[in-house]
């Protein structure tokens, strides 16, 4: 009997053994295939601002009830991103590629490395990642509000986000970006500036993410040369004329983020008149001939003074010159608008007669 035992427990322990030794020939092959070479190679080459954990594909799994529908935030050509629960009921958003081939692995390695170098209250925190499983996973702090896109763009929350609040998130998303540009060593040029991808949490406060196309900088450098990429309506048009990525790109785009939060309209529209298709050029040709109010969403006149009107729109000019290098540096734009930000606490700045004049009836 003692021996039956034994044989019992040394083929248990036998086909144990084996099963292990598969899922960890399995882990490392999927390791390898997602990047994780690449990925520890250049972590030890830079000194990470931020711990990014090893997170199981298991614990993943269970986290998001096996990837259920109910669980999808969002998708994108990136795959797909679900609200997660991990078992110390912490709540976290899981980002799952779609497919792995190159260029996709490229981006999740590049996010892992530019996330792990930037500490800062209004950059999304990557919490961990997982290699190991089929396609990479990349886990995130949860946000809860949704992006900024959809706030100011989606049917039935136009004009739902009050001055104040469209201020000191215009304030935020400069500030974040002017430590990328100023204060990470090395510079992170963030290269997609978009309302998209700006989240913003339950109190409106911004939180920049996605940097699968972000560009460290060596030090030395002021630009780099890449194949263009980004979005349409936000490309900063001398980097898609000379592929040479600067950080004044981050301005440009940052510009129509700021021109959407002033006017409510998005970077492009086609089913507008031809010279309201592009925001950029409509923003500046209004600029131009002196009538920007017109088109400036109504509760943003209303709640704001003249005096910020009028600086917030020459700085937002200002951001989309066509050159470069007559663009502002992103630390002087978030200089610009906290100053704006913090005089709109002062009790006495209240909206001018002027602009209230200008949206009462003129028949009343």
């Amino acid at each position: 009997i003692a021996f039956g035992i034994l044989f019992v427990l040394f083929v248990n322990f036998l086909y144990w053994g084996i099963k292990n030794r598969k899922q960890n020939i399995r882990r490392e092959k999927f390791f390898q295939q997602n990047g994780g070479l690449l990925l520890r190679q250049q972590l030890s080459s830079y000194d990470a601002s931020v711990e990014v954990a090893k997170i199981f594909a298991e614990e993943l799994k269970r986290a998001t009830n096996n990837y259920d529908e109910s669980r999808i935030l969002g998708c994108g050509g990136y795959g797909t991103v679900y609200k997660g629960i991990l078992p110390n009921n912490k709540i976290v958003a899981i980002k799952k590629s779609k497919i792995v081939d190159e260029s996709q692995v490229e981006q999740f390695i590049n996010e892992v490395v530019i996330l792990s170098q930037i500490n800062h209250k209004n950059v999304v925190k990557l919490l961990g990642c997982c290699l190991e499983s089929e396609v990479p996973l990349l886990v995130y702090e949860f946000i809860t509000n949704g992006t900024l896109s959809h706030h100011i763009h989606d049917e039935g929350h136009q004009s739902s986000i009050s001055w104040d609040n469209r201020l000191r998130i215009a304030t935020e998303t400069a500030s974040a970006l002017a430590y990328m540009h100023s204060t990470a060593s090395p510079p992170i040029f963030h290269r997609d500036v978009k309302p998209s991808n700006i989240l913003l949490d339950d109190n409106y406060i911004a939180k920049v993410s996605d940097f699968g196309a972000s560009r460290l900088v060596p030090l030395d450098q002021t630009q780099l040369t890449t194949l263009v990429q980004g979005t349409m309506g936000y490309l900063d048009p001398e980097y898609f004329q000379t592929s040479r990525l600067t950080e004044k790109s981050d301005v440009y785009s940052f510009g129509i983020v700021l021109a959407e939060l002033l006017t409510g309209r998005k970077a492009l529209e086609f089913n507008r008149p031809e010279k309201e298709k592009n925001l950029a050029l409509y923003f500046i040709t209004s600029m131009a001939e002196d009538n920007v109010l017109d088109i400036l969403e109504e509760r943003v006149v209303y709640e704001a003074t003249m005096d910020q009107l009028r600086e917030i729109t020459k700085l937002a000019k200002r951001c989309l010159n066509m050159t470069g290098e007559e663009r502002p540096p992103m630390k002087e734009v978030a200089t610009e608008l906290d100053g704006l930000h913090r005089s709109n606490k002062h009790p006495w700045d209240e909206p001018h007669e002027e602009v209230e004049c200008l949206l009462v009836d003129p028949s009343n």
